[in-house]
């Protein structure tokens, strides 16, 4: 610790104030945090989407080292269903830049066992009534243009 108070390491904060620790562009807890969730999508991509579970049951999506629920550290992969079901939804009208030229577009929160995505809604109609709450879906990863990727649901049967 040194006599200001602070301590002696050598750091550089970026603009959001994270500590970088590493080299590359990002801190290193932002890089370990994107690498865990890209190989999260590249499973998911693959058909074999997983969520870490804990011993008492819990389960939440990568990437995790501890349970959110109750701090457990003896996590393990478990598969997600094949299928999820829509609990909720909203019609987008105005997008974030990104997605400025899908509008409009549906964001759906579904469930699959215990773990809810949150992903886009594809191959449905943009309209509050051609959605309903139970829908069937399944989950994948869509690359966008821009090279981002993002969580798509897709009906299993066409409403």
């Amino acid at each position: 610790m040194s006599d200001d108070g602070g301590d002696d390491l050598d750091r550089s904060e970026d603009d959001a104030g994270s500590v970088d620790r590493g080299e590359g562009d990002a801190p290193i807890e932002s890089r370990i945090a994107n690498t865990s969730h890209d190989e999260w999508l590249d499973a998911l991509a693959d058909g074999e989407g997983y969520a870490m579970r804990c011993p008492n049951g819990h389960a939440a999506l990568p990437p995790r080292v501890v349970c959110p629920d109750c701090g457990s550290s003896d996590l393990s992969k478990e598969r997600l269903p094949p299928t999820g079901t829509v609990k909720t939804f909203t019609v987008v009208h105005v997008g974030a830049p990104e997605f400025a030229a899908d509008v409009p577009y549906v964001t759906a929160i579904a469930a699959f066992g215990p773990i809810r995505l949150t992903g886009l809604l594809r191959g449905v109609e943009a309209a509050d009534e051609a959605i309903p709450i139970g829908l069937e879906v399944e989950a994948g990863v869509e690359t966008r243009e821009d090279g981002g990727r993002a969580v798509a649901l897709r009906p299993v049967e066409m409403p």
